[in-house]
């Protein structure tokens, strides 16, 4: 609203005069009433005997700045001394200065934020990022073994970089750096240090980013608790070190970090092996190697030479030697005991063949017996051996020990006390009538 009532809209052919236009952007910013607002003063302008002091409040997160104006006695008798790099939480009303199309902030109240307050507010916002996850270790990425290159974020000329690129070069000549130099403290240090953070973590060539900064107070390690810096860590894929401060130091970027150090020579140290006790560690594990390689090979010779002594394998030849006169007297003896079953079996082989000749039918006929067997008609061939088998007239064949006879029955003549039918030929050696044993 103008001071002349509502303006009418503007157009190509009704333009809005500057006056217009700086009338309504005041309405506008004046609406807003009084607001409270923190950030840290980098500039101060107090005159002696003027009655306006000017004073530039930066956000510590962001290249973002106000201007601010107050008298000089609400500077002067603040029960803190308010100077440059102050935090401070201001009260204040918008102004838009139309004459000059300037925009400030009018400040009627002033409170100094104390190291209590910032050490609560780091605290709050600590246990918000852990609730998120930020901090959990499952995230953390193991550093490299032996980094090529090293990505240094750290202060223009300061005792963190010389000790950082002095111990890691000592322990390791080839390591080189990428350097980038910032601002560590004050308002302009966190979007320096994400600007390099960004620019390093794109990079291929850096291995680890080592952010070191040396000791200093609270107001002064505020930059490392800042939300936007944990957050840009905590989306780094290149492995991150918080060397920041000394031992007692504990800045948030040390939780989120994927590993802190105490010191900027103790990130270096982690960071960077040491190539004479890399040496010595690849010394001592070739003499352990060689111990154990020496032992097994004289254990092994030991129990080949233990083996190699027993007695099978002193003399494979002996155990033979030692039963061979055993195999060669079991060897006689089995001769011995053949030879005389052989003999026993011939003997009485012998004997058996002897009684056969002199029970056989040949035997029999040899002594003067004779078979007498009827030639002629169905009965051609049976042993006669009755008077009754061979009537008269009938032919024979009379069996002798050399041959047979051809003889005809002219007549017979009964055995005396014998009957016609059953002759007793017992005691007649001139009968033909061969017993069972002869006729077999």
């Amino acid at each position: 609203m103008s001071r002349s009532g509502p303006a009418q809209p503007s157009s190509p052919e009704q333009p809005w005069p500057v006056r217009v236009v700086s009338d309504q952007i005041a309405a506008w910013i004046h609406r807003l009433g009084a607001v409270w607002v923190e950030g840290q003063i980098t500039q101060l302008s107090l005159r002696p005997g003027t009655r306006t002091a000017f004073l530039t409040l930066r956000d510590p997160s962001v290249d973002n700045s106000l201007t601010l104006t107050c008298p000089p006695k609400l500077i002067s008798e603040a029960p803190v001394p308010v100077t440059e790099g102050s935090r401070v939480v201001v009260r204040g009303t918008p102004r838009f200065y139309t004459g000059r199309g300037s925009f400030s902030l009018q400040v009627t109240e002033i409170r100094p934020v104390g190291v209590g307050e910032l050490l609560a507010r780091i605290e709050r916002l600590k246990q918000a990022l852990a609730a998120e996850g930020l901090f959990d270790p499952r995230l953390k990425r193991p550093l490299p073994f032996l980094p090529t290159c090293i990505g240094l974020i750290t202060g223009r000329a300061s005792a963190a970089e010389r000790d950082v690129v002095e111990v890691a070069r000592g322990r390791w000549p080839d390591v080189r750096f990428a350097v980038r130099n910032t601002a560590v403290q004050g308002v302009s240090a966190v979007p320096q240090i994400l600007d390099a953070l960004a620019e390093l973590d794109a990079d291929p060539v850096v291995d680890v980013i080592i952010l070191a900064r040396g000791g200093g107070s609270v107001e002064d390690l505020l930059p490392f608790s800042d939300e936007a810096l944990i957050r840009a860590i905590s989306r780094c894929r290149t492995p991150v070190v918080s060397a920041i401060g000394h031992e007692p130091d504990s800045p948030l970027s040390d939780l989120v970090a994927d590993l802190r150090a105490a010191t900027p020579t103790d990130a270096a140290k982690r960071v960077v092996p040491d190539v004479a006790e890399e040496r010595r560690r690849i010394a001592e594990a070739r003499s352990r190697t060689a111990r154990a390689l020496r032992a097994w090979v004289d254990r092994e010779q030991h129990q080949l030479g233990a083996l190699r002594s027993r007695p099978v394998l002193a003399d494979p030849y002996g155990l033979v030697n030692s039963r061979a006169e055993i195999v060669a007297e079991a060897l006689r003896a089995a001769r011995r005991d053949v030879t005389r079953i052989i003999d026993a079996g011939s003997s009485s082989l012998g004997h058996l063949s002897a009684r056969l000749t002199t029970l056989g039918p040949a035997a029999t006929l040899a002594r003067g017996y004779a078979v007498v067997q009827t030639v002629a008609g169905n009965d051609d061939g049976r042993v006669v051996s009755t008077i009754a088998d061979a009537p008269p007239g009938s032919q024979l064949r009379i069996r002798v020990s050399d041959g047979a006879l051809s003889a005809a029955v002219l007549g017979a003549t009964p055995a005396a006390g014998r009957s016609k039918t059953v002759p007793d030929t017992a005691d007649d050696p001139e009968s033909t009538s061969p017993t069972s044993e002869e006729q077999s």
